[in-house]
């Protein structure tokens, strides 16, 4: 993996909300942070760990995750490069909310809480992006709260996933198709239910040709099958 040392060059120039920033910040940026490769399998961060300060994912994916009271794991999600973690712990002092672990191979840039404070004091803009994420944070965790929580069942809480999978896929080559990155054991923690489950689903809606699968390949056959699953 090439490690990108400077933000001002990195890809993802302007793609994402802490990317687009004003040169004279990623300037002061590159001065405090400290980039850094992971492989596969590495944890940024715990869950209750006293903040050292926010991660940016400039390459790979990370799986954010907690521990639910029964010693299950439910995956909050899973970030994309560009993407900022433990940010609301890094401005509040407080624990971290969850746990940050690589799913691939990974560059990740780290500044330390302390550093981010003083930016944020020297540069309104800054501030103002940082109200931006929180906030979207926040209306994000909500959303999935709610989608948890209502009495939906697994087929419609997988629909939904596999869904939004093909919508961030963007494949306008081949609408529907998405690449699965995640076990059946993985995508149980995401929607709140068994692997058992997961994969029971899954072959009931391959029977009702609404997916086709080959290895990890998923094509959804029938969307329109998937949103009734969601409607109802």
């Amino acid at each position: 993996m090439n490690i990108v040392e400077s933000c001002a060059t990195c890809r993802l120039r302007g793609q994402r909300a802490f990317c687009s920033l004003s040169s004279a910040i990623l300037g002061s940026l590159d001065k405090l942070k400290c980039t850094t490769a992971y492989p596969k399998g590495a944890v940024l961060f715990v869950e209750e760990q006293a903040p050292r300060g926010l991660f940016v994912l400039c390459q790979g994916r990370v799986k954010l995750s907690i521990g639910a009271s029964d010693g299950k794991t439910l995956i909050l999600r899973i970030t994309e490069a560009g993407e900022v973690l433990g940010l609301a712990a890094a401005v509040s002092g407080k624990p971290y909310e969850a746990t940050a672990e690589t799913q691939e191979p990974c560059q990740v840039t780290f500044v330390k809480g302390e550093g981010l404070a003083r930016l944020m004091r020297e540069h309104s803009e800054l501030a103002l992006r940082v109200a931006e994420h929180l906030s979207e944070t926040y209306h994000n965790a909500c959303r999935e709260i709610r989608a948890l929580t209502l009495p939906r069942s697994a087929a419609d809480r997988l629909a939904k996933l596999l869904l939004e999978w093909s919508v961030k896929a963007g494949d306008t080559r081949h609408p529907g198709r998405l690449m699965l990155k995640l076990s059946h054991e993985e995508i149980a923690q995401m929607i709140g239910t068994s692997r058992e489950t997961v994969t029971r689903v899954f072959a009931d809606f391959k029977k009702k040709e609404l997916i086709q699968q080959t290895g990890s390949t998923v094509l959804i056959r029938n969307p329109a099958g998937l949103e009734t699953l969601i409607a109802a």
